[in-house]
Order: C-alpha cells, then sequence, then structure tokens
C-alpha cells in the first residue's frame, strides 16, 4: 500500500478524501487523515478500511515529523501560512508535496532544494488558483499550437449561492471564507491591462467599476478587478499580451450595495472600534455617521449615501438587520471588519440544505493569419449538500488527482510550481469532465477594447 498523508480536514477536503478513498483498492492506498479535530478528520473517511485518523498539531515538531516521515506524500489542506512547516519536513524526509495554496515567497525558497532531492511541490491546484490555471493554459496553448498570438486575455471567478438556494435581496451567501469577502481588495489598487495601457482601480472605486457576464442558463453576473491581474502574466508566457484582466464574480446589484459599506469605512481591518463589546448593530452603524440631536440612524445613513427611502439599496440593509438595537457585537477591541463580518454572518450563514455554486469565465483574444478571433469559456459546477459542496469539489478533485499523478510518476517535473504544464493539466481535466466539471467553449466576435473597464 501506498500511503497519502493529509493534514487538514476542514470544508474542502471531503471530495479529496473520498476520491481517495475510491481509488484505494484499485490504487493500493491507505490514506491518513491528521487533524487538531480528531473527530472531524473521522467524519470524513468513517469506518473505511484503507484509511486512519490520526491527531495532528502542524506545530508538534515531533507528531507532525513521524506521520510525514511514514509518507510516500503528504497533501497539506491547512491554511496557506502553515504549509512551510509541512514543506521543510517534505524536504528533509524527501517526500512529494500538494497543496490548492498560492505559492508564497518561503515556499519558492524550497524550490532548489526540492529540484535537488527529484521532488515535486505542486501548489495552486484548487480552483481559484488551480482550475483557472488549468483551463486556461489549456486553451492559450492549442491557440499557439496553430499558430495564434494571444492578445487578450481575461478570467472571472466566483464562489456563490446555487439558484435554487438564492432567496435573499444581495444574491449571495458566505461558501468559503467570510473574512476573505469582508476585506477583498484592500491593501493597493487593483492593477490591470487594456488595450497596452496599465490601469489602476482604487480601493473606494473598486465596487463602482464592474463588467458584465452572461452565462447561459444561469443568467448575468457582475464581476470586479482583482487586486493584481498581471500576477501571472510571465507564468503564462502573456508578456506581449495587450489586455490582462482578473476578476471576481458576483450576481448583479451585489457590487453597488457593498459599496455602501466601504464608503462608510466598515470593511476597514486597520484599527479596533472601543468597547466594541457592548455595542449593539445600531451602535455600530451610527459610529460611522454625523452626530444629530434629531435625526435617526436611519435617516442620517440615508442622507449620507443619499439612498432614497425606496432604494433597493435600502431594502437590502434592512434584510441584514443591522440597525437592531438589541443585537449586539460581543466581540472585544473588534475591527469594523470583524464586526460587519459578524453581522453578515446572521443573514448570509449557509442554510442547511442550502448548495453553493462555483462560476468560472475565461475570454481570450487571439490573433491568427492577420485576423482576429475570440473565444469565451464557462463553466458553472453546483455542490450536492454542506459537505460535498461545489467548492470542496472543484478544490479537492484537482488536488486529489494531482497526487494520484505524482504517486503514478505521471507527473514527474520536480520543483515548486503550478499547474501550468500539459503533463499536469491534460489528464486533470480529462478526468474531471467524468465528475461533471467542464468548460462550454463559444466562439465570439472579438470586440478587443471594452469601455466598461474603465
Amino acid at each position: 500500500m501506498r500511503n497519502i498523508l493529509v493534514i487538514g480536514s476542514g470544508k474542502s477536503a471531503s471530495y479529496l478524501i473520498k476520491y481517495l478513498l475510491d481509488k484505494s483498492e484499485s490504487e493500493q492506498l491507505y490514506i491518513t487523515v491528521g487533524d487538531l479535530s480528531l473527530s472531524s478528520a473521522k467524519k470524513l473517511i468513517g469506518n473505511h478500511p484503507n484509511a486512519n485518523a490520526i491527531p495532528l498539531d502542524v506545530f508538534d515538531k515531533n507528531s507532525r515529523s513521524e506521520a510525514i516521515e511514514s509518507a510516500d506524500i503528504v497533501v497539506s489542506m491547512l491554511p496557506a501560512r502553515f504549509h512551510i512547516e509541512v514543506a521543510k519536513d517534505c524536504i528533509a524526509f524527501g517526500k512529494h508535496m500538494v497543496t490548492a495554496s498560492y505559492v508564497s515567497e518561503q515556499m519558492q525558497g524550497l524550490n532548489n532544494a526540492a529540484k535537488n532531492k527529484g521532488l515535486i511541490f505542486m501548489n495552486e491546484i484548487g480552483v481559484d488558483p488551480g482550475l483557472d490555471h488549468m483551463s486556461a493554459m489549456q486553451v492559450i496553448d492549442r491557440i499557439r499550437d496553430k499558430g495564434g498570438k494571444i492578445v487578450l486575455f481575461e478570467s472571472f471567478t466566483g464562489g456563490l449561492i446555487a439558484p435554487e438556494s438564492d432567496n435573499n435581496l444581495w444574491n449571495y451567501k458566505f461558501t468559503w471564507n467570510p473574512r476573505n469577502v469582508v476585506v477583498a481588495g484592500q491593501g493597493g489598487a487593483a492593477k490591470f491591462l487594456q488595450e497596452g495601457t496599465y490601469k489602476y482601480i482604487p480601493y473606494n472605486r473598486l465596487f463602482r467599476r464592474t463588467e458584465f457576464l452572461e452565462i447561459e442558463g444561469f443568467g448575468r453576473f457582475e464581476a470586479y478587478a482583482n487586486r493584481d491581474s498581471l500576477k501571472y502574466q510571465n507564468d503564462y508566457d502573456l508578456n506581449d499580451v495587450q489586455t490582462l484582466y482578473r476578476g471576481t464574480m458576483r450576481r448583479v446589484g451585489f457590487s453597488r450595495a457593498w459599496n455602501m459599506f466601504v464608503i462608510l469605512g466598515m470593511t476597514n481591518d486597520d484599527y479596533a472600534i472601543d468597547d466594541s463589546e457592548n455595542m449593539s448593530y445600531r451602535d455600530f452603524v451610527n459610529a460611522f455617521l454625523p452626530y444629530s440631536p434629531t435625526d435617526s440612524v436611519e435617516l442620517k445613513f440615508r442622507h449620507a449615501l443619499k439612498i432614497d427611502q425606496d432604494d433597493i439599496m435600502w431594502d437590502k440593509l434592512e434584510e441584514l438587520d443591522i440597525f437592531s438595537a438589541t443585537k449586539m457585537v460581543e466581540l472585544k477591541k473588534a475591527t469594523p471588519a470583524q464586526i460587519l463580518q459578524k453581522i453578515l454572518m446572521d443573514s448570509w450563514t449557509l442554510s442547511k440544505d442550502d448548495k453553493d455554486m462555483i462560476v468560472m469565465y475565461h475570454k481570450f483574444g487571439y490573433e491568427l493569419k492577420g485576423k482576429h478571433y475570440q473565444i469565451d469559456a464557462t463553466m458553472v459546477t453546483i455542490g450536492e449538500d454542506q459537505t460535498y459542496t461545489a467548492m470542496a469539489k472543484t478544490v479537492g478533485l484537482p488536488v486529489a488527482m494531482a497526487t494520484l499523478g505524482i504517486l503514478n510518476e505521471k507527473i514527474v517535473t520536480p520543483g515548486v510550481q503550478i499547474p501550468l504544464s500539459r503533463e499536469v493539466y491534460e489528464p486533470i481535466l480529462k478526468e474531471l469532465e467524468d465528475y461533471g466539471i467542464h468548460f462550454k467553449e463559444t466562439e465570439v466576435p472579438y470586440l478587443g477594447y471594452n469601455p466598461l473597464h474603465i
């Protein structure tokens, strides 16, 4: 039996572990799942004879090292900042490693050591990053194979609520890490290329500069720019591209409503609010509004943001119960972003029967024999339930397939890497189709310049 160690049994691990268990007999696999919560690990493996759950604290060097030394390959599903401890042990004991997280500077610093030992450290093999890389490179390589030159590449991804579970005015619920949603876009201006010109969108304008996208059968979406669209320009070999834009998808109207919180400063995460534990939701809102001896909090809010009482924006706010004088923050020394997150979780936490949805949209503009063409590619995946979510499926299955590909020596190039090569993306994308994850490609007129970007 070949031993696979999976560290972490959180929300994204369900499909990953199920895939490996389903393959365990035919592929001679034994899966060990390590987690701080032994009950969480046990829940995902059940009573499967080819699996074992162990308590594992990544900061306990002895137990961590022992578990890694006993494995043939290690899958880290920990928060990104904890991967490096696992990676160092993998170097020490000569073990391959797979993660779904972005490559950190520390991880990249292990590249030479991994290559010298012939080890594969596969990163960014989830959904975004991951599935976006693989699906994009498949089309880009195909265009290049026939002599085409890429002049435009745009890529958008969204973790959303499935249509059958979409029952609030925001058309949104938290399907992943709520904190990442609340602080999205902060830390600098969004940067991208438009028709050969560098463009920047500061945070205070980010949610008012959106692009509209249509996916057949699922309607209209909007997208706002990611912070750095140029991050993968070199990795994708798009140094001569004219337009390069990456964004996050939401349902139409979300960004305009979210901008209300941005304008008032409620998404700020740089300072703590005094006596926050004794605040009501209403007190929190009022803290950002001017004093008035006569006007109510609601009236001051409407005046500050110039919102009419019959505006859908006002209905969205009231739906959140954000003006409640009885609901309490109950968080000590909390930042505005932390308090806003707590308020939103009251309304946007998935219910027992809710299903999530992953949407992805790529645009490829290219030049071939003096003419311009464009291919649009879309993908939609809907979750089954609260355990087997669309997010877990699109993150976990690519991780599992890459792990097995490395074990079976189908993926052989050593070093710290992301899934951009054919040896990685071709077999994984093909197998993902068996699980209902596939892209629909459509040839559309090449539009080039898009005024909605500026």
